[in-house]
């Protein structure tokens, strides 16, 4: 999924290989200038040159191996680190005794830090404790004595290499955390675009057949409280699961948010124009004016992009509906359209009797989906706001703020003014 596949990406294990491939050739190359500086003081140089040979080349040729994590197998792993003990056994055969007593280094030197932090890498701390233990048991033995300075050496590799194996858990951890909440985000926002449709259309529908078949009697009555049954359950399924949200009464039927959804398949269906290029938002906001809905806008074009023209007048068109519904089919509304330099601001203003204290959390048990998705979910997929001020006896108002984003909208009306 696109959420692992990103998760993936920020993965902090990639970088470690990397400096793991340098650091393996960078020791070899330390381990060969200290060999080449006192080859004269060996007592068998010619075990050395051997030993520093097949190094360099295993080095070398497998520096695909410690590319990823993939790459990286439980056999090749035991056979580097094997390399790298074969090395410190093999230095009291290749060095002069006083030399290996005096603390001087084994032949791989450092270069066998790199076995052991591919193991922390790969496995964890588990695995590093393990490869530095046996790392630890070969130091020991190539001194036959406990000295200060072997000791010193081997905690400190015993030291770093578990650290490190336990921040590459915990960075696992964290990652798969990641990848999960990601997936869980846009499962979430699917959902809620999929319930924002359902309530412009079905759960609308549904709404007005009860309505209609309630006022008509007879059969149409059974049809109406059919209807009603399939209205209470679908608005179960759709808000089940969904981030609470606060949100207000969002049963309005029949009425103008359909109308904006057919407006809306218009403009994706048979509107060429608007797939090319911003939208003027004023021509989906026309429609809406009428006897009791005064519109006021710019003289200019309002131009946004496609999606964020359609989603934003989709929600004022759910915004009226919500005013028929609460406020009455005699209210009054008014419709206010903003261009700022930086945002598109809508505001929709009826002079209803308000929203009473405590309906928002009564429609949010009901599982009512109005504010919450059709008007607050397609604001905040487009990186809005929806803010809702509602004072009893002193209607309500809606303000709605979409950011301009950086697809041409701004050349393009400079382009169309110019004109």
């Amino acid at each position: 999924m696109p959420g692992r596949e990103r998760a993936m990406r920020m993965s902090v294990e990639q970088p470690l290989w990397r400096a793991l491939a340098g650091y393996r050739v960078l020791t070899m190359v330390y381990a060969v200038g200290l060999f080449a500086a006192a080859h004269e003081k060996f007592a068998r140089p010619w075990l050395a040159v051997g030993y520093f040979a097949v190094l360099a080349v295993w080095t070398l040729a497998t520096l695909p191996k410690v590319a990823n994590a993939a790459s990286c197998t439980r056999p090749f792993l035991t056979a580097d680190l094997t390399i790298a003990l074969v090395g410190v056994l093999l230095t009291p055969l290749a060095d002069a005794p006083e030399r290996v007593d005096a603390g001087g280094p084994t032949l791989p030197s450092i270069w066998t830090a790199g076995a052991v932090l591919a193991f922390a890498i790969k496995g964890g701390w588990r695995w590093a404790a393990v490869a530095s233990t046996l790392v630890a048991v070969a130091n020991l033995v190539e001194r036959g004595s406990p000295a200060r300075d072997t000791v010193h050496n081997v905690i400190l590799v015993w030291v770093a290499s578990i650290a490190i194996g336990y921040v590459v858990e915990v960075a696992r951890a964290s990652e798969r955390t990641l990848a999960r909440a990601l997936e869980i985000e846009a499962a979430t926002r699917e959902r809620e675009r999929l319930a924002r449709d359902i309530h412009d259309s079905v759960l609308q529908v549904l709404a007005m057949v009860q309505r209609r078949g309630t006022v008509i009697g007879g059969e149409a009555a059974e049809l109406g409280r059919l209807a009603g049954e399939q209205e209470v359950a679908l608005r179960t399924l759709v808000s089940g699961g969904l981030v609470p949200v606060p949100r207000v009464s969002g049963d309005a039927a029949g009425g103008a948010a359909v109308r904006a959804g057919a407006a809306d398949g218009d403009a994706d269906g048979n509107g060429e124009a608007a797939q090319d290029g911003p939208v003027d938002l004023r021509a989906l906001l026309a429609p809406h004016a009428g006897a009791r809905v005064s519109l006021a806008e710019p003289g200019a074009p309002v131009l946004l992009a496609p999606t964020a023209a359609r989603e934003l007048a989709a929600a004022v068109g759910a915004a009226l509906d919500n005013v028929r519904r609460h406020a009455g089919e005699r209210s009054r509304a008014w419709i206010l359209v903003e261009d700022e330099p930086d945002a598109v601001i809508v505001t929709v203003r009826d002079d209803g009797p308000g929203i009473p204290e405590g309906r928002l959390a009564e429609a949010e048990g009901e599982g009512r989906l109005g504010v919450a998705l059709s008007i607050r979910g397609r604001l905040r997929d487009l990186g809005g706001s929806a803010e809702l001020v509602s004072v009893p006896g002193q209607g309500t108002e809606v303000e709605l703020t979409v950011p301009k984003d950086g697809n041409g909208t701004r050349d393009v009306r400079g382009k169309a003014e110019r004109r």
